[in-house]
């Protein structure tokens, strides 16, 4: 009977401890409850929301993101139409900004030589005013003359230099000496363009558009001043002259640039590819194109050409497909969560 009656005791002994763990678990139950009934509603529903999204594989092995419209929402998703457009044949080049010191030194030399010239006429038209008032030797009249056809001869020798190494629309221009000012000063600057060898063009191109390296994104307004008096013996393609006649940017020689030439024929039709529209991922450009109200279909589209609001492409959409532009890199992200998932 004794060990019975030590047995009760120690269990009456232990009820204290007993009462206060279970009035623990109930106060830590009842905690966690009220935290779930204090989530923010919002929070709530696009937990709930991110469960209802899945990614999946077309027939075509085409990635296929469904998200829910309650979650577009809620990451702020926004689509927009491709709209068609138009754009004549261009073909791509490279160039750099050249030095104008050579140029200023020739244009210095023309017009030392151009005043000699006037100056050696001008001695010429007097003495032979002279030389009717028998007030002029002879031999003084047959030295200006000489002077005069070597200095007209010195001007003539310097422009065909200059048209040997700028061409022609440089060396016709009439305001020469501003020209040279204006580029030494880099408030306009001259720039070497060439085509790839094999792309010989058998036409004059009808524009061009410049880009710095690394920014197809704001073209530099230049005009085409026309056919280079040389080949590059690195290239060995064609080569044109152009001129950015306000150089904002401040390029200085020997920046380089890439161009689109214009081309005359044909415009191509295409679609214009908003900017913000674009996903770089694995090495390639893709756009989330809407196929129904939840799902988005990842496609790869070749950039074509740059234009001032976005790209021109040629294939992977047509006007009037919708595709993504605010919320692609988080269709991204989901894509490749669900990824991780499987």
């Amino acid at each position: 009977m004794k060990p019975k009656r030590d047995r009760v005791r120690g269990l009456l002994a232990l009820r204290p401890f007993l009462l206060i763990a279970l009035l623990a678990v109930v106060m830590a139950g009842c905690g966690k409850e009220k935290d779930e009934k204090e989530q923010p509603k919002e929070a709530k529903e696009e937990k709930a929301a991110e469960s209802e999204s899945h990614v999946k594989h077309g027939t075509n092995g085409e990635v296929i993101v469904t998200i829910e419209e309650k979650l577009q929402k809620t990451i702020g998703l926004e689509t927009k139409t491709v709209e068609p457009v138009q754009l004549a044949p261009e073909i791509k080049g490279y160039g750099r900004v050249m030095d104008a010191s050579p140029l200023a030194q020739v244009i210095a030399d023309l017009v030392g030589a151009e005043a000699a010239a006037q100056a050696s006429q001008n001695e010429l038209k007097r003495l032979k005013t002279l030389a009717t008032e028998a007030n002029a030797s002879e031999r003084a009249l047959q030295a200006a003359e000489a002077a005069s056809v070597r200095d007209q001869a010195q001007v003539q020798s310097i422009r065909l230099k200059l048209l040997a190494n700028w061409g022609n629309a440089i060396s016709q221009r009439k305001d020469l000496a501003e020209f040279v000012q204006s580029l030494a000063s880099f408030g306009s600057a001259l720039v070497l363009v060439q085509v790839p060898a094999g792309e010989a063009l058998s036409t004059m191109p009808t524009g061009v558009r410049l880009y710095t390296l690394g920014n197809e994104t704001n073209p530099i307004p230049a005009d085409l001043l026309g056919p280079a008096p040389a080949v590059d013996p690195q290239m060995q393609g064609q080569s044109f002259l152009c001129l950015i006649s306000s150089n904002s940017a401040r390029l200085v020689p020997g920046a380089a640039v890439t161009c689109l030439l214009s081309l005359p024929g044909e415009p191509r039709p295409g679609a214009l590819l908003p900017r913000e529209g674009v996903v770089r991922f694995n090495g390639g450009t893709w756009v989330y194109l809407q196929n129904s109200a939840d799902q988005f279909e990842r496609r790869e589209v070749q950039l074509d050409s740059p234009l001032p609001n976005g790209w021109f492409v040629t294939s992977g959409l047509k006007p009037q497909d919708k595709i993504v532009t605010t919320g692609a890199q988080q269709l991204l992200s989901e894509e490749l969560k669900g990824q991780i998932e499987e």
